[in-house]
C-alpha cells in the first residue's frame, strides 16, 4: 500500500487564524471514511496517519458475504481545544469549507473532543444532509437505511446511547481474548484507564462488568486511583461533556493522583484511550502492565513499542482494538443487522473475537508483534477489496 495519501488539505479559519486539516487516504467506489477530531495541536501528520488507519479499519471488517461495502480511509482534523468559547464557530467553518467533499467523498462523525450530537449540529446549520450523506449512493434502500440508522442512535442503554457503547465494548472484548488466550481469569485482573470518554468510558464500563477490577481511570484533572476497585458506574454518572469526573462522586478509599499515574498504575492491562502519542521512549519504562490495548488512536509510538516488547508486554494495535465504532455504523446503515442492541453487541463481540483471535495466532505463527501481524492482514486483503469494488 502507498505510503502517500490520496488528498491532503490545509485550512484557515480566516475569523481565529485556527487551522484545520483533511486528508483522504484512499476511495473505495468514490467514498472514504473517518472522523473528525478537534484538539489543541493537532497536525497534519497527525491527521494522516489517522485516515492511514482508518484504511486498515476498513479493510479488516472485510467480509465478502456482508452488505457493508468497505470504504477507504480518511480523517480530519480541527487544531482548537474544544473546550474554547470559539470551538463551535470554528467547527461550523471548517465544515462549511469541507462541505464538497462530505457532500460527494468523506463520511465523518465524531472523534476526539467532539460529540456526535455536536457534529450533526454543525452539519445542519452548514446545510449538509448528514455527515455520512456521500455513503448513501452506495445503499440499496437510502430511506430504510437511514431510518434504520436513526433508530439505532436513538437507542439507550442503562442510560448510554448505543452509539456511545459499541466501540468500547470492541476494545473490551480485544482484551478478553487475550486475556482468555493467555489463560488468566477475568476476576482479578487490575485496569488502569486514561481517558473517561465516549471509548474509555464504555471499555471500562465493559470491563468491570466482565469481571476485572477498574483501579485507576485518568481524566483532564488527574488520576483517580483505588487498588480495592472504582465504582465505575458511579464516575460514569458523574462525568461532564468532555468525560471529566466530578470529585464529589468519588468514595471513601479513593484518592486523587497526578495526571500521569495513570501510567504506572499496578495493573495488568493498560487502556490509554485519550491522546495520541501517549506512550513514549521517556515514559515506557514506568510501565508494569502485561497488556495495553490501544482505544484512543496512535497513543504508543514506535519506539515505546519496541522496548514494551522486549519487556514482554503486549501491546494490541488501534487499528484492531478501536474499529468497532466505524464498524457498527456500517453494518447498521447497509442492514447487516438492525437497529437493536442485542444485535449490535453480538456482532461487536463475535467480530472481534474472531479478527483478535486471528491477529494473535499470526504473530505467534510469524514471531511478530499484533501490529505487523494486523498490518500483513490488511496487505491480504486489499488487492481482494481493490478488485472487487474498485480502488484509488
Amino acid at each position: 500500500m502507498s505510503s502517500d495519501p490520496l488528498l491532503s488539505i490545509g485550512w484557515t479559519d480566516h475569523v481565529t487564524g485556527r487551522r484545520g486539516h483533511l486528508v483522504i487516504d484512499r476511495l473505495v467506489r468514490g467514498v472514504a471514511s473517518g472522523g473528525l477530531r478537534m484538539r489543541e495541536g493537532c497536525t497534519a501528520g497527525e491527521v494522516a496517519g489517522l485516515a492511514r488507519g482508518m484504511t486498515m479499519k476498513e479493510a479488516l471488517h472485510y467480509d465478502p458475504e456482508g452488505r457493508y461495502v468497505p470504504l477507504g480511509g480518511a480523517k480530519g482534523g480541527i487544531d482548537c481545544d474544544p473546550r474554547s468559547p470559539e470551538a463551535y464557530g470554528v467547527l461550523v467553518r471548517y465544515l462549511r469549507a469541507m462541505r464538497p467533499y462530505v457532500e460527494r467523498f468523506w463520511t465523518t462523525g465524531e472523534d476526539l473532543g467532539l460529540t456526535q450530537d455536536l457534529v450533526d449540529r454543525a452539519v445542519a446549520e452548514v446545510g449538509l444532509v448528514s455527515s455520512v450523506q456521500a455513503v448513501y449512493p452506495l445503499l440499496d434502500d437510502e430511506e430504510a437505511a437511514r431510518a434504520r440508522l436513526a433508530d439505532a442512535f436513538a437507542i439507550e442503554v442503562d442510560g448510554i446511547g448505543l452509539d456511545e457503547l459499541v466501540g468500547g465494548l470492541g476494545v473490551a472484548e480485544s482484551v478478553l481474548t487475550a486475556l482468555d488466550r493467555a489463560g488468566r481469569d477475568h476476576a482479578g485482573t487490575r485496569v488502569s484507564v486514561q481517558g473517561l470518554g465516549t471509548m474509555g468510558g464504555a471499555t471500562a464500563r465493559f470491563l468491570a462488568r466482565a469481571g476485572l477490577r477498574v483501579v485507576a481511570v485518568a481524566d483532564v484533572r488527574g488520576t483517580i486511583v483505588n487498588p480495592a476497585g472504582l465504582d465505575v458506574e458511579a464516575l460514569l454518572a458523574a462525568r461532564d461533556g468532555h468525560g471529566a469526573v466530578d470529585r464529589v462522586a468519588l468514595r471513601p478509599g479513593d484518592r486523587e493522583e497526578a495526571g500521569d499515574a495513570w501510567l504506572a498504575a499496578e495493573a495488568e492491562v493498560l487502556v490509554p484511550a485519550a491522546v495520541s502519542y501517549a506512550i513514549d521512549a521517556g515514559n515506557q519504562g514506568r510501565i508494569t502492565a502485561r497488556w495495553i490495548a490501544e482505544a484512543a488512536n496512535m497513543p504508543v509510538l514506535p519506539e515505546a513499542e519496541e522496548a514494551l516488547a522486549a519487556r514482554g508486554i503486549t501491546v494490541l494495535p488501534d487499528v484492531v482494538v478501536n474499529s468497532c465504532t466505524n464498524a457498527w455504523w456500517w453494518w447498521t446503515l447497509f442492514g447487516d443487522i438492525e437497529a437493536d442492541a442485542g444485535q449490535a453487541f453480538a456482532r461487536v463481540r463475535g467480530a472481534m473475537r474472531r479478527l483478535v483471535g486471528d491477529v494473535l495466532d499470526r504473530a505467534e505463527a510469524a514471531g511478530t508483534g499484533p501490529r505487523a501481524a494486523a498490518h500483513a492482514l490488511v496487505e491480504e486483503r486489499l488487492p481482494r477489496i481493490a478488485e472487487r469494488y474498485g480502488w484509488y
